[in-house]
């Protein structure tokens, strides 16, 4: 027995996001989860006995993709951010307190601010990386400059 697959979706793809879910503690991972089973589902050729058949195969697949995707080798060794700044090494303690302020800037500033002070890309190289225009990169470099700027004077004040 083979039931389509637009069928399973609409029947099973809740409770198979439940039980993905429930394992992985993460909304993107579990999707995937779902969505590798289903087309585990689709590309396989086995004959399933009855639709019970199909459900146990469907949560037995989801609960060991589920398991190895939390088992993965990333995943188990991502650090914290914090983590991640105690490893680096700065000059002085000034640029160790740029670079957190640059951490926390809004991503579309952080990205562009980073690649091209910390990567060397010039502003050309940016936009072809980001897909974007390269006055879009300089309107955000300019004001994650401006942010950074308020950021680190309201700290360098606020040391006096």
């Amino acid at each position: 027995m083979r039931q389509p697959v637009q069928e399973l979706i609409e029947r099973y793809q809740n409770n198979l996001y439940a039980i993905a879910f429930n394992i992985c503690k993460n909304q993107a991972d579990a999707e995937d989860v779902v969505q590798d089973t289903l087309i585990q589902y689709y590309t396989t050729s086995k004959d399933f006995e009855d639709e019970q058949h199909i459900r146990a195969w469907l949560i037995r697949i989801v609960i060991n993709k589920a398991k190895n995707t939390t088992l993965a080798f990333w995943r188990r060794n991502r650090r914290s951010l914090e983590d991640y700044i105690e490893t680096l090494t700065f000059e002085n303690p000034e640029s160790e307190n740029l670079f957190e302020e640059v951490l926390k800037l809004p991503e579309k500033y952080r990205i562009v601010i980073y690649l091209f002070y910390y990567e060397d890309y010039s502003v050309r190289e940016i936009a072809d990386i980001l897909k974007l225009s390269e006055s879009n990169v300089k309107t955000r470099l300019s004001r994650g400059r401006s942010l950074l700027k308020t950021a680190l004077k309201e700290e360098w004040e606020n040391d006096e």
